[in-house]
């Protein structure tokens, strides 16, 4: 969503607060290839393999009827496994772990469970498995509220920006393809080279000024920074209007978490004189100390460019709502997007059944999460302090594990 850029976040959670996170997550909308293509473009260079789950390896874990499901937590998992299967019985799975038909069962039952039985629901159609050593690192997001309005007025001067159409992706050969394989984003200038795309003080200056891409304008540009960092939230009018936006597009920068520059430069922390290291804290400093506030903004060069939604709530990776309590955001190279993961932690509010439903910039690895608390103070302050640690357990088709054991 992110649900934003999603997605590091360390003791500050928000994903990327502390400088570890962007998460963030909502529906990644890819741009296409765009700028002249070279009349015999040379071969791109062999890009690495990608780690994936089945690459660093599963075992099986303990029957998932002996995890303590929680009567309500779970039906709420049903619930969220139910809205993501028609997405989970399609597309392909990047962990490597599963494959559409794996699925179909599971999916085929879930829509007419009784959600008082929802336990007995995921013991009977899973197993569990621990990929690599299970332990878990969980930080959480929220949808952020923030004061905004659809046409510029007095008090309200921060643009929200649309994806540019200029933001594409390098043609094979005009730049090096990332470690993923894929290509680069950034733009062709003028004379048709491809080069960066602006950044995010570029942006600020006015690089994107009176191209129409303002979609609404906001009153805070620390409240915009942070939700560009959840990936989705509402702009609130003063005349109680809301307009909701989500991740379109992200300008290719890679993200700079300024939690973790600022605890290096000692400005947040626990020692007398510093500011909590939570995105509270984060924003009081940035609040007091404006200008040089603007500069640390700066040093995270990403930028995210959004769109209107419309619909029940925030959409994530899997483009399905995703649910406060519920959703969680996974690296799907790792983790099955639409699978159940049970997270067993040092934070009783975090531990429980999710379902991964959302990806973020910034939680990529094994066993890396970002927790989705839903919208409103509470969300905001729970999410905001998240950070915990402990085991985390995939739920997976019963078979899949004796199938991978078969290759």
């Amino acid at each position: 969503m992110s649900g934003g850029q999603s997605t590091a976040r360390s003791t500050t959670s928000v994903g990327l607060l502390l400088g570890l996170t962007l998460l963030g997550g909502c529906v990644r909308l890819v741009p296409e290839s765009g700028g002249p293509r070279p009349v015999t473009p040379p071969s791109p260079p062999q890009a690495a393999k990608p780690a994936t789950a089945a690459l660093t390896g599963v075992t099986r874990g303990p029957i998932a009827a002996g995890l303590g499901f929680k009567p309500d937590n779970t039906a709420a998992a049903l619930r969220s496994f139910v809205q993501s299967c028609p997405r989970l019985t399609k597309r392909t799975d990047n962990s490597g772990l599963t494959v559409p038909a794996d699925w179909a069962p599971a999916c085929a039952a879930a829509p007419g469970w009784p959600e008082g039985e929802a336990a007995r629901f995921f013991s009977t159609y899973f197993e569990t498995a621990e990929v690599g050593d299970g332990n878990a690192f969980v930080t959480g997001y929220f949808e952020p509220e923030i004061a905004g309005v659809r046409t510029r007025q007095p008090g309200y001067d921060i643009p929200v920006y649309a994806m540019p159409p200029d933001l594409v992706r390098a043609r094979p050969g005009d730049a090096q393809p990332l470690p993923d394989g894929k290509m680069p984003l950034g733009r062709y200038d003028d004379a048709g080279v491809f080069v960066p795309y602006y950044d995010r003080g570029q942006i600020e200056d006015g690089a994107l000024a009176e191209k129409g891409l303002e979609i609404a304008w906001a009153a805070d540009p620390v409240e915009l920074f942070f939700l560009q960092i959840q990936g989705s939230g509402r702009l609130r009018a003063p005349d109680g209007s809301v307009i909701r936006i989500g991740f379109a597009a992200q300008n290719g920068h890679p993200y700079s978490g300024i939690g973790s520059l600022m605890r290096e430069r000692g400005l947040i922390g626990s020692q007398p004189g510093q500011y909590p290291g939570s995105m509270q804290g984060i924003q009081q400093y940035l609040r007091d100390y404006p200008e040089a506030g603007r500069a640390l903004m700066r040093q995270n060069r990403s930028y995210v460019f959004f769109r209107e939604l419309t619909g029940p709530g925030p959409v994530g990776a899997l483009n399905v709502p995703i649910s406060g309590r519920s959703t969680v955001a996974v690296d799907p190279a790792f983790v099955p997007l639409g699978a159940p993961v049970w997270l067993q932690l040092d934070r009783t509010e975090a531990s429980g059944l999710w379902v991964a439903q959302d990806t973020g910039g910034a939680i990529q690895g094994a066993n890396r999460f970002d927790s989705f608390w839903g919208a409103g103070a509470e969300a905001r302050q729970v999410a905001g302090g998240m950070s915990a640690r402990g085991r985390a357990l995939l739920l997976l088709p019963k078979g899949t594990l004796e199938r991978l054991n078969q290759r």
